[in-house]
């Protein structure tokens, strides 16, 4: 698993059946929950992100991707 950032939350990106993104910062805690969830019989499960909860429909996850932190693409300085 990747580390995870000071703050201990990590960034995730679900894709569902369909071709469907949600991406959303998470704590540390909620994703491995969603990874145990998605190993269980469970149908769906509550992902508290920073921008509310999204309730996941488990049986149509195709995968989810986990990092540890957010992607910036092009260039910025460090001030």
């Amino acid at each position: 698993m990747p580390k995870t950032p000071g703050d201990g939350r990590v960034r995730l990106e679900i894709a569902f059946e369909g071709g469907q993104i949600v991406s959303g910062s998470a704590s540390v805690e909620t994703a491995d929950g969603l990874r145990s969830a998605l190993a269980s019989d469970e149908l769906v499960f509550d992902l508290e992100t920073e921008d509310g909860v999204y309730v996941v429909a488990l049986r149509k996850v195709v995968y989810v991707r986990r990092t540890a932190r957010e992607m910036h693409i092009g260039f910025g300085t460090d001030e």
